[in-house]
């Protein structure tokens, strides 16, 4: 019962909890962009741990001392439509990483 979509581009925007774009959770502004702009889907995890650029290491084992857990916002798509968004994502974004890699896509109806 699956069917091979093939490959596509799976983007990863690594980002913190409390990262906002105007009033709004970043990752929040991102996922309804890519619902606006017709992505078949995006998913949010939150991570318990990790540190990025400057070390800074967030645990949610303080207590919730750290409201900076790191986020990951994954999509899965054609270069073509990343290249058509990126500088809506590129004028959201003040700090994190994305990455871009090859993703084979298996698909079940």
């Amino acid at each position: 019962m699956s069917k091979l979509i093939g490959e596509q581009v799976l983007m990863r925007i690594f980002i913190g909890e409390s990262d906002r774009h105007g009033r709004t959770p970043l990752h929040e502004a991102l996922v309804e962009l890519f619902r606006r702009e017709g992505f078949a889907g995006a998913t949010v995890l939150r991570g318990v741990a990790g540190f990025g650029a400057r070390s800074v290491y967030h645990t949610d084992k303080l207590l919730r001392l750290s409201a900076d857990l790191p986020i990951v916002v994954e999509v899965v798509d054609s270069q073509e439509r990343f290249d058509a968004i990126m500088p809506k994502i590129d004028a959201m974004m003040n700090g994190g990483m994305i990455t871009l890699e090859k993703a084979t896509v298996i698909h079940y109806d």
